[in-house]
């Protein structure tokens, strides 16, 4: 044990990495924690509701990957998180860890592979897509989420509302204008209820109207039911719009690598790439560090922990 831990305590180090940015309190923040072979749920969800960012990951071993990766929001369990799945492969790498190349993460959707470059990007490939258009009603979207109907229909026209996922479901909205995303004053009690009627984990709107003209299209995302009201810059969301523009026919000729611009609503800018090939969906982007430190875990007992 170091000088801090006690019988009932144990210290590990966790880090707090900025996803989808090179630069410091930008981009979308994900805990990790490069050791948690035998923390339990209690105390990977305590770690996670302590550093109270959208999602932490915890590395641990594995049998069928190179790792195996558990992600927790402050509230819940995470199937798949694309942004915490980048920070901790960057983390890894900025730590002298990891080498550029091909690496496995095991998951709970399936075990993925993670590539990463020689200058520092990260690429995860997705699990299988899966996209269903939906019939919205889009006064109530409208709303939910503080935007003007009008300006959803006039794009429903061409591209339907849709439930996409890449191991994580959005409910996807496409908005014509920047304005009205930016303007968007979500109800999380009505945003909760709508993502939860479609399965949903949350609700992503879109525009092909950027701020960058190097970009496809600003987004923003609004997941109140896994604790977050709005997510900064979301990985999976991200593979999965890649997956609905490309069954919608959105594009003549579909671009090799999509970029998707978020977080500046948030003040916390970030760019996601999306990769589809076939079926295939990867998505990537750079991470950087910027903190490192202990934690103090405690033991919990099965009787010290309420039931709601």
């Amino acid at each position: 044990m170091t000088d801090h831990d006690t019988p009932d305590h144990d210290t590990r180090r966790v880090a707090l990495v900025d996803a989808f940015t090179t630069e410091p309190l930008a981009g979308n923040a994900a805990g990790v924690v490069p050791d948690a072979d035998d923390l339990d749920a209690e105390q990977m969800q305590a770690v996670a509701r302590e550093l109270s960012v959208s999602e932490t990951a915890f590395l641990a071993g594995s049998d069928d990957a190179d790792r195996r990766l558990t992600y927790y929001s402050p509230t819940q369990e995470v199937d798949l998180c694309g942004h915490a799945t980048i920070a901790a492969h960057g983390f890894l790498r900025e730590d002298d860890e990891l080498d550029a190349g091909t690496h496995t993460v095991e998951t709970n959707v399936g075990v993925l592979d993670v590539d990463v470059t020689d200058d520092g990007m990260v690429w995860m490939t997705q699990d299988t897509s899966s996209v269903q258009p939906v019939d919205v009603d889009y006064e109530r979207v409208g709303e939910a989420l503080g935007v003007d109907p009008a300006a959803f229909q006039d794009v429903g026209a061409d591209l339907s509302a849709a439930v996409a996922s890449t191991g994580l479901p959005f409910l996807v909205i496409p908005v014509n204008f920047l304005e009205h995303v930016g303007d968007a004053t979500p109800d999380d009690d009505a945003v909760e209820a709508l993502a939860d009627e479609y399965d949903a984990a949350g609700v992503y709107l879109f525009t092909f109207d950027a701020l960058d003209a190097d970009s496809t299209l600003h987004a923003r995302a609004f997941c109140p039911s896994l604790g977050i009201s709005e997510d900064p810059v979301t990985g999976t969301a991200s593979g999965a719009v890649g997956a609905y523009l490309r069954q919608a026919g959105a594009f003549t000729d579909f671009p090799d690598e999509l970029v998707c611009e978020q977080g500046h609503y948030l003040d916390r800018p970030g760019t996601v790439r999306v990769r589809v090939d076939g079926g295939e969906v990867r998505v990537g982007g750079e991470a950087t560090v910027a903190l490192d430190g202990d934690l103090r875990v405690p033991e919990y007992e099965t009787d010290d922990i309420l039931e709601a």
